[in-house]
């Protein structure tokens, strides 16, 4: 890997390896920029990832959060990464496209915000990041005819041939989901080998084989050998600026000592929570008063059922079924809508969830957790409309870098309640026609979206429609911080193409 000094003066700083961060990267170096990727966590190989769950700990970003609200958030596992390739490391690779319809909820609907990016624009490059990672989906997708997928599906599971049973009696559409996750052996571009997927079900704590993608073994490679140069264990803690205000370097730490790396741009790319707080500590980029407001998080309810037969909901990939028929519920009496997936999920993560969500303790979860080879999980990713009194800000307390922990307000308003309860109704009712038994409901929201999002105007948004601060012309954010609104599908594929569409802006800068 190319090596720059502390005195180089590189083209940019890109701040965070994950979704947003790898693929700008790789694209910045294809075209021979000279650039530097800084990651707070470590440099791991897929060898070192184990099935325990808890080691696998060590991929979340555990350093504390304050959280309040009506629906106060649990972050580490259930929304963030450490490590080179950042949250791709353990996210589940569940990966729908983005539905039009949600870009432009405020000029269908009269409520949200509509996204300053064109559908068809959206969609190419995802089609390219499809293509370059190598997605697993159906033949025929119900809702898209037109939609073609690099690979086949992965194999299903059992949860997912419940939910398609219980589904079919109900009338409801299913289909295999797509999935970040080869199906088959996979030479990967710039990299290695990624064999096909094992049916290990071991997603959320790394993959072995790479066969599913997270961005160390898929764009980072490629950006490595095209001269970029990755320093993992660099906190971020400060951004220098000229006497014009424009960025001129980086300051991080690491092994407990500053450095400083000039640079002709930076680009945050931390996630909705590591973004603004840098911005909000060191007071940039936020003329617009916007930088922290508007969290989201996804209703992401999830119900539960236990069945006669063994559905062993360990094993195989765990989001193996999808159906999109209430992206637009018919009556339902709310904006937007939400995908329903099949679940799987390990021992402890599901014991922690039906702590947390379904308040089952003692004797009543340690019963449950009995009958775990028999349980199958259903979950939604719904829509979550930004209202201002969900947001970000710095907290009294410190870290271990000095910096303000982040202080995150949430709750739903009306249309997330509204979302939350059609799909309990509809998710038990699948259960039923399944044939469960003893069907928990356990609340949830998930991911962590908005707090500094793209507009047309600096007057309502951090940044433009290309992620270009409007206050700071060489200060870049691509992470799920600028999403308008929070969409229904799941956050980690449309980062990665806005990560393309914002290098080949820049690119057409330089």
């Amino acid at each position: 890997m190319r090596r720059y000094a502390a005195t180089d003066m590189v083209d940019a700083v890109v701040i965070g390896t994950g979704a947003g961060g790898a693929p700008l990267l790789a694209r910045l170096a294809q075209a021979g920029l000279k650039v530097v990727a800084l990651e707070a966590g470590p440099n791991r190989e897929p060898g070192d990832h184990t099935p325990d769950e808890t080691a696998a700990g060590e991929l979340y970003w555990m350093d504390e959060r304050l959280s309040d609200g009506a629906m106060p958030q649990a972050f580490g596992g259930n929304n963030s990464g450490t490590g080179v390739g950042g949250s791709t490391l353990h996210w589940g690779a569940f990966c729908p496209r983005p539905d039009a319809r949600d870009l432009r909820l405020r000029s269908l609907t009269g409520e949200g915000v509509d996204w300053p990016i064109r559908h068809d624009e959206l969609i190419a490059y995802i089609e390219e990041v499809e293509r370059f990672i190598g997605v697993s989906g159906p033949a025929d997708y119900p809702w898209d005819t037109a939609r073609r997928y690099p690979l086949p599906p992965v194999a299903r599971n059992a949860s997912a041939d419940a939910m398609a049973a219980g589904c079919a009696a109900l009338g409801i559409v299913t289909t295999d989901a797509p999935a970040a996750v080869v199906s088959r052996d996979w030479q990967q571009e710039g990299g290695d080998l990624r064999q096909a997927c094992v049916n290990c079900g071991t997603c959320h704590q790394g993959c072995r084989n790479a066969a599913k993608t997270s961005m160390d073994t898929t764009y980072l490679p490629l950006a490595v050998a095209h001269g970029a140069e990755i320093r993992p264990g660099c906190m971020a803690t400060g951004i220098e600026r000229d006497a014009r205000g424009r960025v001129t370097a980086v300051v991080y730490v690491r092994d407990g000592i500053e450095h400083r790396q000039r640079c002709g741009a930076v680009f945050l790319c931390g996630g909705g929570v590591e973004t603004p707080r840098l911005l909000l500590h060191l007071g940039l980029a936020n003329s617009s008063g916007q930088v922290g407001r508007n969290f989201m998080a996804h209703v992401a309810t999830q119900v539960w059922g236990r069945f006669d037969a063994e559905m062993r909901c360990n094993r195989g990939y765990p989001s193996s079924l999808i159906s999109e028929d209430m992206l637009r519920a018919e009556g339902a009496g709310f904006i937007g809508g939400y995908l329903m997936q099949s679940l799987g999920v390990l021992p402890m993560t599901l014991a922690t969830t039906m702590a947390r969500g379904g308040r089952r303790w003692g004797r009543g979860l340690t019963a449950l957790m009995d009958d775990y080879l028999h349980l199958a999980g259903i979950g939604i990713n719904g829509e979550c409309l930004p209202h201002d009194d969900n947001c970000l800000t710095l907290a009294n307390e410190t870290d271990a870098f000095g910096l303000p922990k982040a202080r995150v307000t949430f709750g739903y308003n009306a249309n997330e309640r509204a979302i939350d309860a059609h799909a309990t109704d509809t998710m038990i009712a699948i259960w039923r026609a399944a044939g469960a038994h003893d069907i928990m409901v356990l609340p949830r929201a998930a991911h962590t979206i908005g707090t500094c999002r793209m507009g047309e105007s600096g007057d309502a948004a951090v940044v433009d429609p290309w992620g270009r601060s409007f206050d700071i012309d060489n200060l870049w954010i691509c992470d799920n911080s600028i999403f308008p609104s929070s969409l229904a599908a799941n956050p980690a594929l449309t980062i990665m193409a806005l990560s393309l569409r914002t290098a080949d802006r820049f690119l057409k800068g330089q």
